[in-house]
């Protein structure tokens, strides 16, 4: 479920006040990382946090709009966020870099110093975590009303790379292998 995206949406309390925030993940075998800035409120240690990662796979159109719905699969992970540091920190920015894209890590250069200190890289473990599916198509076959049902599927894929205006090297194999592949 995780492999199908790369963004997620990290649910925490701030002061008393609920914040969702989406961002990029990254995980193995037993947690998910998330990042961002050392000044972001959101990534804060010692309060459970919530973790939701959706896709969307169709559009379920009934006879009835009561009966519409989505067709989806999603993830949600519960659990108390653990700052990283040291080698750690740099192992999981490595899982996150090549979740999101793969073959990146060994291409651009690595997080120096200065931008290693300016990160905070939260993981969540993923002992706590409950799936969610619906596929298929409307739930209303017997309703007489006399039209079209059925699903609108939805797929996303990557596109062509566009360069930086300033970039003189065609783009890499590991970027342009992605393009019209799926997420």
């Amino acid at each position: 479920m995780l492999r199908g995206g790369f963004v997620c949406h990290l649910g925490v309390v701030v002061d008393g006040d609920p914040m969702v925030v989406p961002t990029v993940y990254g995980f193995d075998s037993g947690q998910i990382y998330v990042h961002g800035s050392v000044a972001s409120r959101s990534l804060t240690q010692g309060s459970t946090v919530c973790v939701t990662v959706t896709h969307v796979d169709g559009l379920v159109l009934a006879r009835s709009v009561f009966e519409h719905g989505v067709n989806y699969r999603s993830a949600m992970i519960y659990g108390i966020p653990r700052l990283l540091e040291g080698p750690e920190k740099l192992e999981a920015l490595r899982c996150l870099t090549e979740h999101t894209a793969p073959g990146q890590w060994d291409y651009a250069r690595r997080p120096n110093r200065k931008e290693l200190a300016a990160t905070t890289i939260l993981a969540i473990s993923l002992q706590e975590a409950s799936v969610k599916v619906r596929q298929g198509p409307p739930g209303d076959a017997d309703d007489p009303h006399d039209v079209w049902a059925g699903v609108l599927p939805l797929a996303q894929a990557w596109q062509s790379p566009v360069p930086d205006a300033l970039v003189t090297h065609p783009v890499p194999e590991h970027i342009r292998q992605r393009t019209g592949t799926s997420l």
